[in-house]
């Protein structure tokens, strides 16, 4: 990922509010020099600086055949920036950006099929976001019907060996700049300007 150093992000803690915020990551395999890419829910942990995804793909699915090196890319919330919202916008010639935050995740990927760990894995899973949108669906091991269902998964752990962030949100303008993109994108009527905004400021000399 090309990375200019004024949107590079060093604390792990960005990491961990991405994650929270969205746990829907983007994984890449290679086998015999073709691309394979999922998108998939995972739960994450991290202990200091130990980092673990875990997850489950379809069987069917070609790279739950795959273990060993791969990328997980985590999104963040992104916004157009018009050049139009610039102080200084024709004196500097600005034109137009996007800010986002994204995440990049290189490791080891571990695959399993094993029916106890498989059941942890969707329970746990299950619990998550159920409890986001107020439901009650619980996976039930001990229902044959339920328990047959995993013979159609295949879980993996995916072992973080390196975390790089970029968190692009004007770093490299000047602050007023900076200060009149967060107000622009405050004013839109959309919930995800708005988280940039907010990370905008965050961003500021003084925050």
């Amino acid at each position: 990922m090309y990375l200019p150093r004024a949107f590079a992000e060093n604390d792990l803690a960005a990491l961990d509010a991405l994650l929270a915020r969205d746990s829907f990551v983007t994984l890449v395999t290679v086998r015999e020099g073709e691309p394979m890419v999922s998108h998939l829910p995972v739960l994450y942990a991290r202990d200091g600086e130990r980092i673990e995804l875990r997850g489950h793909w379809a069987r069917p699915n070609p790279q739950s055949g795959h273990a060993g090196a791969a990328l997980a890319i985590v999104h963040g919330p992104h916004a157009y920036v018009s050049p139009g919202w610039y102080p200084d916008k024709e004196a500097a010639a600005r034109v137009p950006t996007w800010n986002y935050a994204v995440a990049h995740l290189h490791g080891q990927l571990h695959t399993y099929d094993d029916e106890a760990a498989l059941a942890q894995l969707v329970d746990e899973l299950s619990r998550r976001h159920e409890a986001a949108v107020g439901g009650d669906w619980r996976f039930e091991p001990e229902v044959e019907a339920q328990r047959r269902q995993l013979r159609g998964i295949v879980g993996f752990r995916f072992e973080v060996e390196r975390a790089t962030l970029k968190f692009k949100f004007n770093q490299n303008h000047p602050v007023a700049n900076r200060e009149a993109v967060a107000q622009r994108l405050d004013a839109l009527d959309d919930a995800r300007s708005h988280e940039v905004a907010a990370l905008v400021r965050s961003y500021l000399p003084d925050a």
